[in-house]
This record gives structure tokens, sequence and C-alpha cells, in this order.
């Protein structure tokens, strides 16, 4: 079964609650769950706002396709209050977010879904929880492992605290 690697946000609401509500939902719905990282508090990325985030990442095997995947977490995002999704880098707050970061070692690019996940690699609250769980995963398209991108993000970001 191939191995998916999500990533969770919240940022409105019982985020702690919000986060375990989705982990247990994606079981449920989606696949095996193998791995959870921490939850690491972050400011949100791309806009500005007072509420700070709690971001995750998992691990599971999924018998979905990844558009199947997609709509899952869509559904799940609603459920547990979401009503709108980011476009075009237009953030916003919200009580959770759900990102397909990695699909195997799967290259995809369609108008719904492009794997890996764009900004995996510009993103410490991905890379920080991803790295916790999978350091050695490796970037099919950057040909780099996580914990390589990770040290880069952190090499070139001098805003982020070192590792």
């Amino acid at each position: 079964m191939p191995q998916l690697y999500l990533a969770l946000g919240s940022n409105e609401g019982d985020r702690e609650v919000l986060l375990y509500r989705a982990i247990d939902a994606i079981g449920v719905s989606i696949g095996h769950i193998g791995s959870v990282s921490s939850f690491y508090e972050t400011a949100p990325w791309g806009f500005e706002s007072p509420h700070p985030f709690l971001n995750a990442a998992l691990s599971l095997t999924t018998q979905l396709t990844p558009e199947q995947v997609l709509d899952q977490t869509q559904q799940i995002e609603r459920q547990l209050g979401r009503k709108q999704k980011s476009s075009l880098g237009n953030y916003q707050d919200r009580p959770i977010d759900i990102d397909l970061l990695l699909y195997d070692s799967l290259v995809l690019d369609t108008e719904r879904l492009t794997l890996p996940h764009p900004l995996l690699h510009r993103r410490a609250f991905v890379l920080d929880p991803l790295a916790e769980i999978a350091p050695h995963l490796y970037h099919p398209l950057l040909g780099k492992t996580i914990r390589e991108l990770q040290l880069e993000l952190y090499a070139i970001d001098t805003s982020q605290p070192s590792l």
C-alpha cells in the first residue's frame, strides 16, 4: 500500500482537540496511521494573525488514490468547521488545514493536486514535524532528505531558530 504523509494545522478554536479529531477522522476514512509527530506551535505563515498555529505531521498507508485522499481530507476539514480553502496565496485563520505532502515517490501536477506539495521545502512548520517522524524520507523532485531540506531552510531563513 502507498505511504502517505500529511501536514495538519489549526489556529482557531481548541487547536489541540481539532488536531486530534482530524487525526482520528483520517484514521477512519483514509488509512492506517503509522506515526504522528509532536504538536508544534508556530506563527502564521503568509498572513498576519494574532492566533498561532498548532502543526503536526503524520504518516499513513492507504488504498486510496491521491485524488480520493484529497476528497477525504477536504471533507474532514468541512466537518471540523473549515468554511473555505485558501487560494492563490490568500491565507486566513482556520480551525483545521490538512495538506497532502507526499504520496510514495509520486510526482503529480494536476489542476486539483500537486505532489510533492510545492511549498513543503519552504515551510519550517511542515519540515519540523515531518523531520521528527521521517527525517530520511526522500523528496522525489529535490533529491534530498527531509532532514537535509530542514537544515537548508534554517541556513537560509535566519528568522528560524537554529537546530
